[in-house]
Formats: C-alpha cells, sequence, structure tokens
C-alpha cells in the first residue's frame, strides 16, 4: 500500500475521523503503511487523515537521544481519548502536511490518553515532553485541525502570505 501525504491547504485535512471499530488485517495493513510512509518523510508522528484515511489511528516513533528512530519505540495509537491534562508548555512544531513551516504553539505539558492497539486492546498511556506535544499535535488532526489553527491572526496572515509565495517557487 503506497500513502501520499496530504499537504495544506487540501480540504481532505479537514474530516473529522472516525473510530475503529473492527481491528482487522486492513487496519494492519494501513498502520504498517503509514510507518513507512512517515519515516520515508522523516517525521515523528503521522495520522490517517494525513494520508488520506479519516480514521481515528495515529503513529508516533520518537527519536532517541542520538536521532534514531528504533522500531521498538512506534506508537500505534487507535481511537485515542484524553483522560487528562496538565500544565503548559510552548514547542516550535512542524507537520509533514504544512512542509518547511515552523512555529511555537502552546500545548499541555502532560497528558495521559486511552487508546487501542492495533488487535484492539485497551491501554493507557501517560505523556510529558516530545511525546505529549506529538499525541495533541496528531489528535488534532483527527478533529479536522492543522497546527497553524492555533496561531495567532497576525501570525496566521503571515504565515498565509510565507506560504503562499513558498508554493509558488516550488511551481516555477
Amino acid at each position: 500500500m503506497n500513502l501520499t501525504i496530504l499537504t495544506y491547504p487540501d480540504k481532505r485535512l479537514k474530516q473529522v475521523s472516525k473510530n475503529i471499530t473492527v481491528f482487522n488485517e486492513s487496519i494492519h495493513k494501513l498502520l504498517d503503511a503509514m510507518n513507512k510512509t512517515m519515516l520515508e518523510s522523516n517525521g515523528i508522528g503521522l495520522a490517517a487523515i494525513q494520508v488520506n484515511h479519516p480514521l481515528n489511528i495515529l503513529i508516533l516513533n520518537i527519536p532517541d537521544s542520538e536521532g534514531e528512530q528504533h522500531p521498538d519505540n512506534l506508537m500505534e495509537i487507535i481511537n485515542p481519548v484524553v483522560i487528562k491534562k496538565e500544565g503548559q508548555t510552548t514547542y516550535q512544531e512542524g507537520c509533514l502536511s504544512v512542509p518547511g513551516f515552523y512555529e511555537d504553539v502552546e500545548r499541555f505539558e502532560t497528558v495521559t490518553i486511552n487508546y487501542q492497539d492495533r488487535y484492539g486492546n485497551t491501554k493507557t498511556l501517560d505523556a510529558t515532553g516530545l511525546l505529549s506535544i506529538a499525541i495533541q499535535h496528531e489528535m488534532d488532526h483527527l478533529k479536522g485541525n492543522l497546527f497553524i489553527e492555533k496561531l495567532s491572526y497576525a501570525r496566521r496572515k503571515k504565515f498565509e502570505k510565507e506560504y503562499k509565495k513558498a508554493l509558488k517557487e516550488k511551481n516555477i
């Protein structure tokens, strides 16, 4: 299964994802293809909606201190629900669907989520630091939201102008 990452301003990124109720081989194939696509794109997270599958699925692989993404660290998170959030932090985020653009975004410092794995088993995860930020970023995708929507009005207008200019330059 070959997947293509949708990029802003593709309207399909605005879809709200649906819960998974059947955990079968097609979900496993999608998860495997998403992981391959994420790693080939040098990403640390990917939501299914970003590859045109509006399903409540996200994957994460946070690099270690050497910047390596080990297969053992891959997290497959299906039907996530935040059950606890605490603190505030600001982190410079980027997104595979908004290539080349990075901006400081305010998020919760820690989150606790309930989710299911690829076999439908229910799990709980306490996340802090980059993992917490990545989970919140990817969960926003599942609701049809991009990180640029969290920017102030002035910063968002500046982004729109810069992004349109960058897109035009690529097409020349």
